[in-house]
């Protein structure tokens, strides 16, 4: 296994906003391909619970689009936008660019689950976790699929505060639980660079809270 290529592929598949390329058809069988992939990663109980709804559909992406710049809004209200242009003006930038132009984007995919509870019995320290752990990780590998093709997409959850409208307009059931929506198009240029993060180590502790050693 070539490490420094799944070290590359691993530490530069980000979310991407503004370097899809909107005017690019994406093939389905691209899509289909790292669908494959991405439902061999790990699932609760090894039990195929997961489902994918791929939105090609100009209209439905519309609406999908305003459903998410409807969500957008309430998480970033008009006071809250300014403050993040003051500390982070390029993610403010990337973010509202994409709710500009997400009904562009030639694919969205929605990763869901099935079941509403969340594995509520088990409480909420444990039932979330459980839940979502059989979803997410299949979600983050589809991410990693659609890099090494040369396609780019960005994790949102926005467009979750009206997902019974989503679950509608799609003719999702009332008993799956959708847990993201991917816009995914061909990325323009294919240079990527690593993020700027907090040192794992510095996050990282040993047999207990705060002890690094």
């Amino acid at each position: 296994m070539d490490l420094a290529l799944v070290d590359e592929l691993l530490t530069t598949t980000r979310s991407i906003r503004r370097r899809l390329d909107l005017a690019r058809p994406v093939e389905r069988t691209v899509i289909e391909e790292c669908l494959e992939v991405a439902v061999q990663a790990p699932t609760g109980g090894d039990t195929a619970r997961y489902h994918f709804v791929v939105v090609t559909d100009p209209t439905k992406r519309g609406e999908l689009a305003k459903l998410y710049r409807r969500g957008l809004a309430e998480i970033y209200p008009p006071r809250r936008v300014e403050q993040v242009r003051q500390t982070k003006p390029a993610l403010m930038s990337s973010v509202m660019y994409l709710a500009d132009h997400l009904h562009q984007v030639p694919v969205h995919v929605i990763p869901c689950i099935e079941g509403r509870d969340g594995f509520a019995a088990l409480g909420p320290d444990a039932g979330p976790p459980t839940f979502y752990g059989s979803i997410l990780p299949a979600t983050w590998s589809l991410m990693l699929a659609l890099r090494s093709r040369g396609l780019g997409s960005a994790w949102t959850t926005s467009h979750l505060k009206y997902a019974s409208e989503a679950a509608d307009l799609l003719g999702i059931p009332g008993d799956i639980t959708q847990a993201a929506l991917l816009p995914v198009a061909y990325l323009a240029g294919t240079a990527l660079r690593r993020a700027t993060r907090v040192p794992a180590r510095e996050r990282t502790y040993w047999e207990t809270w705060g002890q690094h050693g």
